[in-house]
């Protein structure tokens, strides 16, 4: 019975902390406008890379149904490229490196 109540507790805690960790830069973020905008942007990009991945997924899935298999190969997708994206980026600034 005590342990009930300590799991009960503690996902109560998670959800008020995953909560504030939302709120709490949201409404700071109303002071600065312009990085609402950034924010917005970025968020806009992270969609449209996850759209590319949705459209690439196959959707052919025997143990799930076809909806969660695209979603699944979207997520893939989507980390593939930032990946890749990343080690790109890393290749570039150490060859920038380089040169300087």
């Amino acid at each position: 019975m005590i342990i009930d109540i300590g799991l009960y507790a503690s996902y109560i805690l998670i959800a008020l902390c995953a909560l504030a960790a939302v709120l709490i830069p949201l409404i700071q973020s109303f002071d600065n406008p312009k990085s609402l905008v950034k924010s917005a942007i970025g968020i806009g990009f992270l969609l449209v890379v996850f759209f590319i991945g949705y459209i690439m997924a196959d959707g052919s899935s025997e143990v799930v149904s076809e909806s969660t298999s695209k979603y699944v190969g979207a997520g893939l997708f989507t980390t593939y490229i930032f990946f890749f994206a990343a080690i790109i980026g890393i290749v570039y600034t150490e060859i920038a490196k380089i040169i300087k």
